[in-house]
């Protein structure tokens, strides 16, 4: 289940209504430099606050994607951790992208929760997303980081999910990114490396065996040839 409310240790977002420069950069994956030559070109204009400050609103992210305010699509939120000891960090997750989401207005049709690493790519409910992707279903998916959707080649699957007109949004909160996660992945991955070479040590010497023996077969054979002709 989703909370509604942020646990201790959480950032409060309950007070941003707007986006910052830096940040409208990162959620439409461009540099702050584009968004300034975008605003001085009328392409994308900023807004300005009392105080000169450029800021960007969501419908300027909506219009600027091309997604207008009837898309009936879904909006959903995806947290995971590894495992089930992590489930407060999961909470977390799922508590801080509402607050995410409440603070800008966005309203969310489903929070999918998953227990499993980030380097498995047969996680349950995260192929059920896809497929939704896939099938047009999903409009937004908003993650608190990078890793939480997959631990390699996230801009791959970036790319994947915009050909459906998928938007992922990276809130990019690296606190509720867990650092354990990355050295149980590493370690993973080094297991993986291991039996391989493992693997090839033992090929190798079974290539090994093979070569003595052909030879030693080789060698009887010309010593069985060289006692024949001996014998003629």
């Amino acid at each position: 289940m989703c909370l509604n409310v942020l646990k201790g240790g959480i950032m409060n977002t309950s007070n941003i209504t707007n986006y910052k420069p830096k940040e409208f950069a990162e959620l439409l994956g461009v540099s702050v430099k584009t968004l300034q030559r975008w605003d001085r070109e009328g392409t994308l204009t900023a807004n300005r606050t009392p105080t000169n400050r450029r800021y960007y609103t969501y419908k300027q992210y909506l219009e600027f994607k091309g997604i207008t305010e009837d898309d009936t699509r879904k909006v959903i939120l995806y947290a995971r951790v590894s495992t089930k000891n992590q489930k407060d960090d999961l909470q977390n997750q799922t508590a801080f992208l509402r607050q995410f989401c409440n603070a800008r207005g966005m309203i969310v049709d489903q929070c999918i929760e998953e227990y499993g690493s980030g380097l498995n790519y047969n996680r349950k409910k995260w192929n059920e997303l896809l497929d939704e992707v896939m099938e047009q279903k999903i409009k937004t998916i908003v993650i608190t980081h990078k890793d939480r959707f997959v631990r390699f080649g996230y801009d791959w699957f970036e790319k994947f999910c915009a050909k459906f007109n998928t938007t992922i949004v990276v809130v990019n909160n690296e606190s509720l990114s867990p650092q354990e996660e990355v050295v149980q992945d590493i370690v993973s991955i080094l297991h993986v490396f291991s039996y391989r070479l493992y693997g090839l040590r033992k090929y190798k010497k079974q290539i090994e065996g093979d070569e003595r023996l052909a030879k030693e077969l080789q060698d009887g054979n010309q010593s069985y040839t060289g006692a024949d002709n001996e014998d003629q």
